[in-house]
């Protein structure tokens, strides 16, 4: 092994240097002249055809559409977008909040869509579309917008209406269909304006039908489709169409951890819808049977107080003087006790079921009644000194303190 000064360690370095630069220097040269070509004739297409004309995307893009063909599904969705799609409306909302001195300070409130029912103006959509609105505007594909008005609303389905006045403008209807005979596999078509891009078509297939779906307002809404066509945030109040252009289902919402589709959706039937709407034209509200009864909805401290011999149903604090339930002979407590700023009166009858639904909530209860009207004759299962007995007894008209909000 030879030793070496710094001198020559430093000369040798050097020309170790130089000889690999040289070396790189003439393969890139190498490199360069074998690809010219390739450079200019890109330049070429590009110089020969402006960007900026347009005429080399127009002649490209027509090309395409002139040897373009379509399956039949395809042509069945074109269909329906191109017949539909102008039914279907873009509605946002303004809503008042307060500032630092009490001073109402309007702010845009939320957004979603809706579909056109009637020729008058009439719009079908969820009610969360346009909760606690103080304005409500309702844009259609024409460019047009609209200041429209909330003229009903149903809680318990989550529907709403909005009128506004067309001023002679041709409407196109979306027309109801039948959800009764739908099948899990059968297409379906969704329209609507999700993240603000209007009239987005978007499909799919029932991936369900019959679904009791729970709201965040606690209700449950019965026989819900479900759906893998993407429904995003904007969708709510849009239409679910057949391949035949009928509406069958209103988008009302969807499962998902991250706020976007994942391919679980949920769509109010269009048969619930055709029960509400014309009450909602007609009074803003759903005109809907009840127990004429004060209810407390049981909870764990009650039932334990009271001895209870269920934890879950309603509790019958007290009935109304003279109502159906007293002449059908269901019986209110008569012991009063304190329990925060409410008065619970014990020993009164226990209801565990309507009409064969099972009822442990306030919740279950709505929805035990929403499809019956005054006067209707329902059956009542309660628990009456720790034994189940039934009862029958038309429903009287609800009361307004118990229609929600």
């Amino acid at each position: 092994m030879r030793f070496y000064s710094r001198r020559q360690v430093v000369l040798i370095s050097v020309s170790s240097v130089s000889v690999t630069l040289l070396l790189a220097l003439g393969f890139g040269f190498l490199l360069f002249r074998q690809t010219p070509g390739r450079v200019e004739d890109i330049d070429y297409d590009l110089s020969h055809k402006s960007l900026s004309s347009g005429s080399f995307l127009s002649h490209d893009l027509y090309t395409v559409q002139s040897t373009e063909r379509y399956n039949e599904a395809e042509l069945e969705n074109i269909r329906v977008y191109e017949r539909l799609n102008e039914g279907v409306v873009n509605i946002t909302t303004e809503i008042v909040t307060y500032n630092w001195f009490l001073e109402p300070v309007p702010r845009e409130g939320g957004s979603g869509s809706g579909s056109i029912i009637d020729r008058r103006g009439y719009i079908l959509t969820n009610k969360h579309v346009v909760a606690n609105a103080y304005k409500v505007f309702v844009s259609l594909a024409n460019g047009k917008q609209y200041e429209g008005k909330v003229i009903g609303v149903d809680p318990e389905n989550d529907l709403a209406i909005v009128k506004f006045e067309p001023d002679g403008s041709d409407l196109t209807v979306i027309p109801f269909g039948d959800s009764s005979s739908l099948k899990v596999g059968q297409k379906v078509l969704a329209i609507g304006n999700p993240f603000g891009y209007e009239r987005t078509l978007t499909t799919g297939v029932v991936s369900g039908l019959g679904r009791p779906v729970r709201t965040s307002s606690g209700l449950v809404i019965r026989d819900m489709i479900q759906t893998d066509a993407s429904i995003n945030p904007g969708n709510s109040g849009g239409p679910l169409l057949n391949s035949r252009g009928e509406m069958i289902g209103i988008n009302t919402m969807i499962y998902s951890p991250s706020g976007g589709s994942i391919g679980i959706g949920f769509a109010v039937s269009v048969n619930a819808a055709k029960r509400v709407v014309p009450e909602l034209i007609e009074y803003g509200k759903v005109r809907r049977g009840w127990i004429d009864i004060v209810p407390v909805q049981l909870f764990p401290e009650l039932v334990r107080y009271a001895r209870l011999p269920v934890s879950e149903g309603i509790l019958v604090s007290r009935v109304i003087e003279g109502g159906n339930a007293e002449k059908a002979g269901i019986r209110g407590g008569r012991t009063p006790v304190r329990y925060g700023r409410s008065t619970i009166y014990l020993g009164g009858d226990i209801i565990v079921e309507v009409d064969g639904m099972e009822v442990g909530s306030l919740a279950d209860l709505y929805s035990a009644l929403e499809d019956n009207k005054p006067g209707e004759r329902v059956s009542v299962v309660v628990y009456r000194n720790n034994r189940k007995r039934e009862f029958f007894l038309a429903l009287s008209e609800r009361p307004e303190r118990y229609y929600l909000e």
